[in-house]
């Protein structure tokens, strides 16, 4: 029987089974053809992404279908990263950050609750705000993301910061430069 497990800005998430169906709503602010346009370029950019990361190594759900408005895919069955982070963990989504950004796809959204811990794999899951870029900002304002709410949200965040930067650096060679950034974006008071 299908049900709704999460609503967003843009979507709703509705759960039939081993399958989950994120809906775009129509925006009835927008003109009608221009909102149209917006939900179908955003659900095929959200399925080519999530395709991509799995192609670079990060675990993400399998899209099964893509129709105008709606992205179909397989349920993550597992608890999400921000009721179970720890350094090793936190470590490990530094190596596929670093995976993402090699491959020149941001997130844009990272934080530990768009992540779940399936038997010994993270999933990266919400890929609705990912972009492609390769830029030192663009990197940099994605992992400031993560941090930030790593230190909103879990104690002892300096721990799981240190740890991502060792796991990112493993896997992304600009991984320095980027972390550098990030202390800058910090340093000019960016909100989010």
């Amino acid at each position: 029987m299908a049900e709704e497990i999460g609503r967003g800005a843009e979507a709703v998430i509705i759960r039939d089974g081993d399958r989950v169906t994120k809906w775009r709503r129509p925006k009835g602010y927008r003109m009608p053809a221009l909102d149209e346009r917006i939900r179908r370029e955003r659900t095929v950019m959200e399925s080519r992404i999530i395709s991509e990361a799995r192609r670079c190594g990060v675990p993400t759900p399998i899209v099964l279908d893509v129709d105008q408005f709606s992205l179909t895919m397989e349920y993550i069955e597992g608890v999400k990263l921000k009721e179970v982070i720890d350094p090793e963990l936190s470590e490990k989504v530094g190596e596929l950050v670093g995976r993402l950004h090699a491959c020149g796809i941001i997130h844009g959204d990272l934080t530990t609750s768009n992540m779940i811990l399936r038997r010994e794999k993270i999933c990266f899951i919400d890929f609705g705000l990912a972009f492609h870029d390769q830029s030192t900002e663009a990197q940099g304002v994605d992992v400031h993301v993560f941090f930030q709410t790593v230190k909103s949200t879990h104690d002892q965040p300096e721990e799981l910061i240190e740890a991502f930067g060792r796991g990112y650096t493993k896997t992304y060679a600009r991984a320095g430069e980027v972390l550098k950034r990030v202390k800058e974006i910090e340093a000019r008071g960016r909100y989010l």
